[in-house]
């Protein structure tokens, strides 16, 4: 098993940029991908990118060339660096294993990030 605690959402401007952290209990970087995720109100949850045991990222188009995402192995942790966001982007954002609840990685809260002027 594992446990995921989300954080580093927040209210921002569209253009702006967050940071969002997702520290893991235990060490599964090196033998499972890892993903964020996203869902908007209404809609189904979605990958929006993910890192493998590797290191090589994946992006969904959406979010190409705006969003990066990196590990610290040493700290258990997945960042998502969000650059020019949109009101597009408003949603709650999880991490999970890729494939999701492998491992016994559950759903959490979630950290929620709104987009808006």
């Amino acid at each position: 098993q594992v446990q995921l605690v989300e954080s580093g959402g927040g209210l921002v401007q569209p253009g702006g940029s967050l940071r969002l952290s997702c520290a893991a209990s235990r060490n599964i970087f090196s033998i499972n991908a890892m993903g964020w995720y996203r869902q908007a109100p209404g809609k189904q949850r979605e990958l929006v990118a993910r890192i493998t045991n590797t290191g090589s990222t994946i992006y969904a188009d959406s979010v190409k060339g705006r969003f990066d995402i990196s590990r610290d192995n040493a700290k258990n942790t997945i960042y998502l660096q969000m650059n020019s966001l949109k009101a597009e982007d408003t949603a709650v954002y999880y991490c999970n294993t890729y494939p999701a609840t492998v491992l016994g990685a559950r759903w959490g809260q979630g950290t929620q990030v709104t987009v808006s002027s």
